[in-house]
């Protein structure tokens, strides 16, 4: 299968900041390290700066993702996935949350602190309908939470 290139911009806010890497050449996500050292503290929500700005071509979106590694000690981000937009051109944040043993996390200046992914992204429109039997009949049907397991 044939790979597509994907050519994405940036410059450092500050020269200090590191651009993304790749752990490996079939890793799915890029590495974004600490531009400072930084204290997450149990409870609250911090914003790990990376010194970089992005230009992420139309009709593509960045992903900010956790690192499993830091994950696994208790670094979780609270929206779990954070959204870059093509048109955004500040300073890429990764927002982050200590829920792990004793009450504060530190990240060192230069650890990687998350994962940048590219995505596509569809040009959607939507259509209303007048009634939800228009929208056709799955096997799950309506049902809520917990219900595709049963199936």
């Amino acid at each position: 299968m044939t790979r597509s290139q994907l050519n994405v911009t940036f410059t450092r806010l500050n020269q200090a900041a590191s651009a993304p890497t790749q752990g490996s050449p079939s890793a799915a996500g890029w590495d974004l390290r600490c531009l400072e050292d930084t204290v997450i503290r149990k409870g609250q929500s911090a914003r790990i700066k990376t010194g970089l700005v992005v230009a992420i071509p139309e009709g593509w979106e960045g992903q900010i993702r956790s690192r499993s590694s830091l994950g696994a000690k208790g670094m979780i981000m609270p929206n779990g996935v954070g959204t870059i937009d093509s048109d955004y051109r500040g300073e890429l944040m990764v927002l982050a949350t200590w829920i792990g043993e004793g009450d504060e996390f530190h990240l060192a200046k230069g650890e990687r602190c998350a994962q940048l992914l590219l995505a596509p992204v569809p040009l959607v429109s939507f259509t209303e309908v007048d009634n939800v039997e228009a929208l056709g009949d799955t096997k799950r049907g309506s049902g809520g939470f917990g219900s595709s397991g049963r199936f």
